[in-house]
């Protein structure tokens, strides 16, 4: 059974996601939907699929099993409901939006059609956030720390705080859900948010540049995760590391080391999480069993509600409780 995909998007994750697309079996992208019908038309002429730049247009030329929807957060909505009063499947690279106004109402509709969905948290995939997961099994969680430290993206949309939501929504949303996906719920933040330098060099600038959340969890753990976009080029520092009696569990985007009072091990990171997440997906479209889905709508909705509690708390000065 050949699938026939449509991809609505054409900026870096789009490409990420066509690529991969075109070097599946039985799996074709037949349509792209820009936000204009030349950005479409120029990126669908690699993969040889139809450009579009209005979503009915697609949908209405095109008998989908599912697409990709790899929009900015602020394009989000008017997307989500055309696919889903179709019922068609869809994957969406994260964060849902940059409030969580429009997921709100989105997964309503969702939960009443029982759609299949998949949200873009690849690093759910990767072999070392499996091997993390095992072994927390056996310990018992003291803190966790957490940390997102880069430079700032070059689109305008991301600096614009009601566009992107801010860094902590739109990109240390990653950890924040491995922080979920590894500790359990989050019942509390509070966060403590600045503008140091980046308004300095850039216009328009209302996003913060530097912030950290404590975070309680309702298993009583408490984590701490912070966030820069300062830094220049290529220096930065991504990671998530577990506190407890037993040791240290150090997780980055190259490796996972353990350390015990026995001595200390270091896991390379393996695989490609991109391919393991949409394999996932595609199977669920196929076969119908979603087990291999390591977050849906409804999950990725949950990391969406803490991201915006912290810029809440932020704002407010006061903690939030969900």
């Amino acid at each position: 059974m050949t699938l026939n995909i449509g991809l609505i998007g054409t900026g870096w994750f789009g490409k990420v996601h066509a690529d991969l697309l075109a070097g599946m079996e039985d799996v074709t992208l037949v349509a792209v939907c820009g936000s204009s019908k030349e950005k479409a038309d120029e990126m669908a002429r690699h993969y040889d699929a139809e450009g579009y730049g209005d979503i009915t247009e697609m949908l209405e030329a095109h008998k989908l099993d599912a697409a990709y929807i790899c929009v900015p957060p602020q394009s989000h909505g008017d997307i989500e409901r055309a696919l889903i009063r179709r019922d068609i499947p869809f994957f969406i690279e994260k964060p849902l939006s940059y409030s969580t106004e429009i997921p709100a109402s989105l997964l309503q509709e969702i939960k009443e059609r029982n759609l299949l969905t998949s949200v873009g948290y690849h690093f759910r995939y990767q072999d070392n956030i499996r091997r993390l997961q095992e072994t927390l099994t056996e310990d018992k969680i003291g803190m966790v720390v957490g940390q997102w430290m880069g430079g700032m993206p070059g689109v305008a949309w991301w600096r614009n705080q009601e566009q992107s939501g801010g860094q902590f929504t739109e990109q240390t949303t990653h950890i924040v859900d491995l922080l979920r996906y590894l500790g359990g719920e989050v019942e509390e933040v509070y966060g403590m948010y600045g503008n140091r330098i980046v308004h300095e060099q850039h216009e328009n600038v209302t996003v913060a540049d530097i912030g950290t959340v404590s975070l309680k969890l309702t298993s009583g753990v408490i984590a701490n995760i912070s966030n820069t976009c300062v830094l220049p080029g290529e220096i930065g520092r991504v990671n998530l590391a577990f506190y407890n009696e037993q040791g240290l569990l150090d997780w980055n985007l190259d490796r996972l080391l353990t350390v015990r009072t026995d001595g200390s091990t270091e896991y390379a990171n393996s695989g490609d999480p991109y391919a393991a997440e949409s394999e996932a997906f595609l199977h669920a479209v196929r076969t119908g069993d979603r087990s291999r889905i390591l977050s849906d709508y409804e999950d990725g909705y949950k990391t969406l509600k803490v991201t915006c509690a912290a810029y809440e708390s932020a704002q407010t000065g006061l903690p939030v409780k969900l």
